[in-house]
This record gives structure tokens, sequence and C-alpha cells, in this order.
């Protein structure tokens, strides 16, 4: 192996990775912000049934859309294996299902509550769904990623080869 060419078991990073980053930091810091909120706005309207029910709506909204992003992140730790898409696409899809079925079940456990107040919590969910979505939007709208990120052009070296 020449010094310009580059070792094929190094672990190289995706570009990807600090734009998930931010999205799951900046998705916690506004979910804990929602969460505060309906706390606060349930408790007025409900008492502390209300309070934590929208404690509870919020982290339903932030927690759920984060596991799309944690999945991207854990299928990436496989990048430049052989396999790699593969086991990309296996990790998230795998994660999505799984996702989508706690969340069923999370809802119909959390709807047999006596105390929930379905109102605030249906409210807070929304809400920092939404919030949730805004924050991804911001975050990749003001990162700065190459068009073709991850991608080695040929050099004089391999071309002679």
């Amino acid at each position: 192996m020449t010094a310009n060419t580059p070792d094929p078991t190094a672990r190289r990073r995706i570009s990807s990775t600090p734009v998930l980053r931010a999205a799951l930091v900046w998705g916690l810091l506004v979910g804990l912000l929602v969460a505060g909120v309906f706390a606060l706005v349930g408790g007025l309207l409900a008492g502390a049934d209300g309070a934590w029910s929208g404690v509870l709506g919020a982290l339903v909204g932030i927690v759920f859309p984060a596991f799309t992003a944690l999945s991207i992140l854990l299928g990436n730790r496989w990048y430049g294996h052989p396999q790699w898409l593969q086991i990309f696409f296996a990790v998230v899809l795998g994660t999505w299902l799984l996702k989508f079925v706690l969340v069923i079940i999370a809802l119909l456990l959390l709807f047999q509550v006596e105390w929930l107040d379905r109102g605030i919590f249906a409210l807070a969910v929304i809400v920092a769904a939404v919030a949730s979505l805004v924050v991804d939007l911001v975050v990749l709208s003001r990162m700065r990623l190459p068009g073709a990120s991850d991608v080695e052009l040929p050099t004089a070296d391999s071309i002679d080869d």
C-alpha cells in the first residue's frame, strides 16, 4: 500500500453525523422547553394531572421522532463495511418498525391511565412533534455540506496503476 492510497480498513466519518447529532441535541433542548410549557399550561388548566399529561405528551412527541436520527447514526457506524448499505437499511427500517409498534403500545397504555388529560396530552404531542420537525429543518438548512459528500475522486497515482 502506497502513502497516497487510503487504508480500506480505516473507519471514516460520514459528513451527516454532525448534522444528526446537532438535530438530536437541539431537539432535546426544544423538547425540554415544550415539556416545561405544557407542564405549566396543563397545571393551570387541569392541575397536577394536566401538568403530567403535558409532560408525557411532550416526551412522546420528542422521543419517538428522535429514534429516526438515532437509527441513522447507529446504521452509519458500519460505514466502510462491504455490506454497509444492507446493514444501514436493516437498522433504519427495523428501528422504524420498532418505533411504530412502541407508539401504538405507548398510546394504548397511556389512554388506560385514569388521570391522563387527553386534550392536553394530544396537544402536547402535536406541538412537540411539529417542534421536532422545525428543529430538524433549521439544523439541516444551517449545516454546510457539499452536494457530493463522502466521495473520493481518483488521484493521479490511482489512474497510473
